[in-house]
């Protein structure tokens, strides 16, 4: 059974250029939404193609723009934010580029605020445990263990 086309070509468009201009997206997740609406592969490589021609779609910008809202909103590491620009289909070139606009000053606020906040939540535990949650938790935000145990050994130099 051959299922039709949700919108035309001209609708799927314009319904795409709107979906770009609202925030910046990447091919996968233009290419998810289409498969949705039922449009043919050869269609959806066409649009692709035109909507990165008009400026809608640009994969450089979107890596850009995830990276620092990833880093200023969520507060992820480098390492979360690589592991989720490749499932999102993004090339090793756009993240390396995009990893190279972080602001280090607010990266390592970020690691000494949520060590901070973390280590100092734990109630229970003595200091070698109170340090592995806290690295647990910090690995899973992404961050790299070395400026974890930096950011750990610096507090609790302050604590003593």
């Amino acid at each position: 059974m051959v299922t039709r086309a949700k919108y035309s070509r001209e609708e799927a468009l314009l319904k795409l250029e709107a979906f770009c201009a609202y925030q910046e997206r990447c091919k996968q997740e233009l290419s998810k939404k289409m498969d949705q609406w039922g449009l043919t592969h050869d269609l959806q490589q066409e649009l692709l193609q035109e909507l990165e021609e008009s400026g809608f779609l640009n994969e450089k910008r979107f890596a850009e723009t995830y990276t620092s809202g990833k880093i200023k909103i969520k507060r992820w590491g480098r390492n979360k934010i690589i592991q989720e620009l490749k499932q999102k289909g993004i090339s090793d070139e756009y993240i390396h580029s995009a990893l190279e606009e972080i602001d280090e000053e607010i990266y390592l606020s970020n690691i000494d605020t949520l060590v901070d906040r973390k280590y100092n939540a734990i109630a229970k535990g003595n200091e070698y445990e109170k340090r592995m949650k806290t690295l647990r938790y910090m690995y899973g935000k992404g961050y790299e263990a070395e400026l974890v145990n930096v950011a750990i050994d610096k507090l609790i130099g302050h604590k003593l």
